[in-house]
């Protein structure tokens, strides 16, 4: 396979809200396991294990975001050559990798193991992220749990040999955990909580005739990006020289989440003798099985595809049709009984299983609401994460498929993904072929035959399904309510200068995020950012602890009369280091948050009573992340969103370009504490004032 040093790397573009399993607050992509409430108890420990519902203040259920790094040239020659020899033979072919064959087999069943780390390690690392955020009365009672934690022969010792036994039993000691945790059993809805929103920048098409040309080139896109997938000629990704675990690729196409009462599940249809032929295209809240290859096999053309388009809008006209995609937006136990409601009937039960099959979906809206310039994007940011409302397009939507494409008709686009099967690299991956693929200019027109009628998917709205809708209605429009997102280019720098420093631009903005929230709060905070470890066979993402003592030590002495320009920026630089130091432990395997979760869960599995550690007031708050955050590097000049994973905390996502950096920020309305635009301001004067402090003192000796 060809090899490719991937623009998205080291960051995992797992949301990083941590997700259910260590969702401090745990917002849904992995960037979280509490299960509590919103309400007064959203802070407490939660029940694990599908009991209870999983709230925001979940301290174990972090949901991933998309956390990404820019990864470092590929394989040298002579490590390509090596991985061209190795014995086909001498590799078994494993349950989890059946759907992947051939070469991409042979390089996932290559790839080395997720690490469980050494104990005393990862207690160590986990007292040392806890000064900044806690009280020294606090952290001194901690640390009496952790002594007796990390007693010889003690529970902590019983639990790790658990997990090491695990790990070699099983591919991967995480993955299954993870994906249960921190997704399928999590209860809040997907929207928002969990699936993150792409903006796209805005098309110069003004009509439906653009609107449809556009989504007709874009379909073609996915479907050369689908040959790639289908054929196995895929690049793997390289990080640091190392292969990139390429499993994401094969599970984000032909996807689907299946709500259940206590855990969701994911049918995948990418594989096998019945692949999926056709995506879906919802337009006026009306759903069509739109097939997308010719007899032959071949995939149709734009052109054959702006025609089914056209077929499909002007049989979708009427506008008073119930928004039956409305039910995927309700907390998962209310759309797990609505769904078993809803399959009751033979020809709900077909449209829907279509739905699931297909290929991905392609939703065409209709315009937004006529808005300023200046908050434009903020409102188009809002639009994918969650449609706008039962007003709007949110019913245009089916929120458990994994990729649902938006294009309206005034020329705003994007995506939301739902982020069980994937982080976020693999996602902007497809989205940037996409994006150049649109801009190729049209093949040369071939006579085209006449196609069949794009199926529409018909549902018979009973009473009950009806009322189930006007339900999920009123809940998605209190959500919609709440949600205060603001989307920020910052014009001053882009990576560009950071780099001329000689520091990580993810590092030097990190920074920055913590001096806003200092200035702005009077004291830091728990910080996630994920790490991909997809340097392991079917790896996920793990914790970036942003907050640190070297961070605290820099964002206090910032505007300190006390302390000199010079010592400033050596604070700073220092901070920075510290921080890529912890990008390289986690991205190694080696980060303490997975662990932790581990051992946890390993508790639970033993049936053994829950160590004090887990008890602690630390753990809820060292799990309560008031800053989730995620870099999505892209070649597209785009943003991703989601939303905090904590009441009162904020999501920020971020793309670094060369000459500017693009911010997603998120917050709820309902915390008087937090707001989106204070916080943008604020960042944006931590960027500029680290900028200036850094161009004012002389790179010292560290």
């Amino acid at each position: 396979m060809a090899a490719r040093a991937s623009p998205r790397s080291k960051m995992a573009l797992g949301r990083p809200r941590p997700a259910a399993a260590e969702r401090g607050g745990g917002a849904g992509g992995g960037r979280g396991v509490l299960a509590a409430g919103r309400g007064p108890g959203a802070r407490g420990h939660a029940r694990l294990g599908g009991q209870g519902c999983g709230g925001r203040g979940d301290p174990d259920r972090p949901r991933e975001r998309f956390t990404v790094f820019s990864v470092l040239p590929a394989m040298d020659r002579k490590q390509e050559q090596a991985e061209k020899a190795r014995p086909c033979g001498l590799l078994k072919p494993t349950a989890s990798l059946g759907k992947i064959l051939g070469r991409i087999q042979l390089h996932q069943e290559a790839l080395p193991h997720l690490p469980v780390p050494p104990l005393q390690q990862t207690l160590d690392r986990y007292l040392l992220t806890l000064q900044p955020i806690l009280s020294q009365e606090e952290l001194n009672h901690t640390q009496e749990l952790v002594a007796e934690f990390r007693k010889p022969g003690g529970v902590g010792e019983r639990l790790q040999k658990g997990l090491e036994r695990r790990a070699k039993k099983t591919e991967n000691w995480l993955s299954d955990w993870w994906l249960k945790t921190a997704y399928l059993e999590y209860r809040l809805p997907v929207v928002v909580h969990s699936s993150p929103g792409v903006v796209l920048p805005k098309q110069d098409f003004l009509d439906r005739q653009g609107q449809l040309r556009f989504a007709a080139k874009l379909i073609e896109g996915i479907l050369d990006f689908k040959s790639m997938i289908d054929n196995e000629t895929l690049p793997v990704e390289y990080m640091g020289g190392k292969p990139l675990c390429m499993n994401q690729y094969y599970q984000i196409l032909s996807s689907c989440r299946i709500p259940g009462p206590k855990r969701d599940s994911i049918v995948n249809y990418a594989k096998g003798n019945k692949q999926s032929r056709h995506i879906t295209v919802v337009h006026n809240f009306q759903f069509f099985e739109l097939d997308v290859y010719n007899s032959d096999g071949s995939p149709l053309t734009a052109e054959q595809l702006f025609i089914q388009l056209e077929k499909i809008w002007n049989t979708s006209l009427q506008t008073n049709k119930e928004p039956i995609g409305i039910l995927t937006t309700n907390h998962r136990n209310s759309w797990a009984k609505a769904y078993n409601n809803l399959l009751k009937d033979k020809t709900n039960k077909e449209s829907v299983r279509a739905i699931e099959k297909s290929i991905c979906t392609v939703c065409l809206d209709a315009p937004m609401p006529r808005v300023s310039e200046d908050i434009y994007n903020s409102r188009v940011a809002a639009q994918m994460l969650h449609g706008g409302g039962s007003r709007w397009n949110s019913g245009n939507r089916w929120f458990d498929k994994t990729l649902q494409f938006i294009i309206a008709e005034d020329g705003s686009c994007g995506l939301v993904y739902e982020h069980a099967p994937s982080e976020g690299p693999p996602i902007v991956a497809l989205l940037d072929h996409v994006v150049e693929f649109t801009k190729k200019p049209e093949k040369a027109r071939s006579p085209t035959v006449p196609l069949p009628m794009p199926k529409k998917l018909r549902f018979n709205i009973t009473p009950e399904i009806k009322n189930d809708i006007e339900n999920a209605k009123q809940n998605l429009n209190i959500m919609v309510e709440d949600l205060d997102i603001k989307v920020m280019v910052f014009h001053h720098f882009g990576k560009g200068f950071p780099k001329s420093e000689k520091i990580s631009p993810d590092a030097f903005i990190q920074l920055a995020l913590q001096l806003a929230y200092y200035r702005m709060y009077g004291h830091a905070c728990a910080t996630y950012e994920s790490a991909s470890l997809r340097m392991f066979r079917l790896g996920r993402t793990d914790t970036i602890r942003s907050t640190s003592v070297d961070s605290l030590k820099f964002v206090q002495s910032m505007d300190s009369p006390d302390k000199s320009d010079q010592e400033k920026a050596d604070l700073l630089r220092r901070a920075t280091k510290a921080h890529r130091e912890y990008t390289d432990m986690a991205i190694r395997g080696n980060a303490i948050d997975r662990h932790l979760l581990g051992l946890k869960l390993q508790a639970i599995e033993d049936l053994v009573s829950m160590p004090e550690l887990f008890m602690d007031t630390a753990y809820a708050v060292a799990m309560h992340f008031n800053l989730s955050t995620s870099q999505v590097p892209a070649k597209t000049d785009c943003v991703m969103c989601f939303g905090p994973v904590v009441p009162d905390g904020y999501g920020i996502c971020y793309n670094p370009m060369e000459e500017h950096i693009n911010f997603a920020i998120s917050a709820f309305n309902s915390c008087a504490d937090t707001n989106a635009a204070r916080m943008a301001h604020y960042l944006e004067k931590a960027l500029l004032d680290m900028r200036i402090l850094l161009q004012a003192a002389p790179k010292s000796k560290l």
